[in-house]
């Protein structure tokens, strides 16, 4: 069970035209370097790419591996398929956690993933292929340059599960687009299509989905033209004009923990599980 999308297809496995990075195995994420850029595509496809402990770890030892690649400058996140870049989290492994469980994912995963993005002295784009939802979407705007395909449908579906966003998403939405619209797109749960996530900045370029990973090289291939240290100096500058927010993400870690506690959660995730609409006890 993937956010905001039961019963999904089986997906066509995504076969790279290019493998190679480490002899580091992976069994849900493929890497693929050339010319000074890596591409990992998240290869779940029988469950949408979505992110369970597993792939999550593997994304985060991909990372460190790239960090010390002098070989690899920029990275291209993307998902297999072009149905979903990532549909979520697999909500059969937290949906019994207690409190205590629930504020040790959220910190683990911002640790050992949405954070890393975020921190990346190389800059990291996400092509976002398809449904980015949850933790999809917190992965996405981990990132940071954002294009997605015309067919994407972005969202924050946790609140009708009883949950709220764990992974950064109440922070960075809100950073990216704005308050008033993240406050909206999250109480409601709602999924906003491509074109709408580009009016609000939430990416920064639409295309047809064929054309989407060529976009995501090309814009890779315009920032290796330009000096890797000062590229690295850059994104730490931007990144320190948001710093002053850093409590809310501490915040959030907290607020997700104690949802879990919750009977809106344990309706919400059994409702989800059970193929059912939630009624909800509001407690």
């Amino acid at each position: 069970m993937v956010f905001g999308v039961a019963n999904p297809p089986i997906l066509r496995t995504f076969v790279p035209r290019f493998y190679a990075l480490t002899s580091m195995n992976y069994r849900n994420i493929i890497c693929e370097k050339e010319a000074g850029i890596l591409t990992i595509t998240i290869n779940r496809p029988a469950n949408l790419n979505a992110l369970n402990k597993e792939t999550i770890d593997e994304l985060s030892r991909a990372l460190d591996t790239a960090s010390q690649d002098e070989a690899i400058r920029v990275l291209i996140i993307t998902g297999s398929g072009e149905k979903a870049f990532v549909a979520g989290a697999d909500i059969k492994e937290f949906a019994h956690y207690s409190p205590e469980e629930g504020r040790e994912l959220a910190s683990r995963g911002q640790m050992l993933l949405f954070n890393k993005v975020e921190n990346m002295e190389k800059p990291v784009i996400a092509a976002v292929n398809g449904f980015a939802l949850g933790g999809g979407l917190e992965l996405a705007m981990s990132a940071h340059i954002r294009i997605a395909s015309e067919n994407a449908k972005m969202g924050l579906p946790e609140v009708s599960l009883g949950v709220i966003p764990g992974y950064g998403g109440t922070q960075r939405l809100a950073r990216l687009i704005g308050r008033g619209k993240a406050t909206e797109i999250t109480l409601t749960a709602a999924m906003i299509p491509a074109a709408e996530a580009l009016q609000w900045g939430l990416v920064n370029a639409v295309y047809p989905p064929s054309e989407l990973l060529t976009a995501a090289r090309s814009l890779a291939e315009a920032i290796l033209r330009n000096s890797p240290v000062a590229v690295a100096a850059a994104l730490r500058s931007i990144k320190a004009g948001f710093d002053g927010q850093n409590q809310g993400f501490i915040r959030e870690i907290e607020e997700f923990g104690n949802c879990f506690n919750s009977g809106d959660f344990r309706e919400g995730t059994t409702a989800f599980i059970e193929k059912r609409k939630p009624i909800f006890p509001g407690k």
